[in-house]
């Protein structure tokens, strides 16, 4: 359910949306959210969210509902749609799929909060590498990688369904369902930083992250 503040509205469809799932409880965050945890000066989210901004037409966020209005005050200065599941802790797939419902644009970008070094060059290059299929992802380490993606917004769905259909709650099997082109490893070093997929799971790695 989309849950737009007074002065936000949905931007017109030009085709790409960015996508970005915030509603993990972080447990391994224990004394704040981990979208709000501060990366030089910045919360995590506010740097996904800017990173993802130039390569696409709108945004759109999943969250829980209690975490929307500090959401909406930490992205105050970029054009955002929150979109609420439902029925919460439910997972990153049920969240996508509330996201890709909410959505009108032909293909999505989909990160975590989590990934606050992904640049918007190689989105640009994923969302090119998507066209014509059911989307594109990267091989990076010897393994496909669930993030970034982009995907074609009403195959997702479709395969967010078959996979939940299947029993499964997890965003690898979803990205096996719905077979995107994957850019082989050569590629992706070629075309972005390795720090790019580096996600930000504990309070270590964001040390890490600011120590680098």
């Amino acid at each position: 359910m989309s849950e737009d503040s007074p002065t936000q509205q949905p931007a017109a469809d030009t085709g790409r949306a960015g996508i970005i799932l915030a509603g993990g409880r972080s447990t391994r965050f224990p004394t704040v959210d981990k979208a709000l945890a501060p990366l030089n000066g910045q919360s995590l989210l506010h740097h996904v969210v800017g990173a993802v901004d130039p390569a696409v037409d709108e945004l759109i966020v999943n969250c829980r509902r209690d975490q929307r209005e500090v959401f909406a005050e930490e992205l105050s200065a970029f054009r955002v749609r929150f979109v609420v599941d439902q029925i919460p802790d439910r997972g990153p797939l049920v969240g996508l799929r509330t996201a890709l419902a909410e959505t009108s644009s032909t293909y999505a970008a989909v990160l975590p909060c989590d990934m606050p070094s992904v640049p918007a060059a190689f989105l640009d290059f994923l969302f090119a590498r998507a066209r014509n299929r059911t989307g594109a992802v990267a091989r990076f380490e010897g393994r496909i990688q669930p993030f970034p993606a982009v995907v074609h917004v009403r195959a997702a769905a479709a395969a967010c369904r078959e996979a939940e259909a299947a029993g499964s709650d997890r965003i690898e099997e979803f990205v096996s369902v719905l077979d995107p082109h994957t850019v082989p490893e050569r590629v992706v070093r070629a075309h972005v930083d390795p720090e790019a997929f580096r996600n930000i799971n504990t309070h270590d790695d964001l040390a890490a992250v600011r120590d680098a």
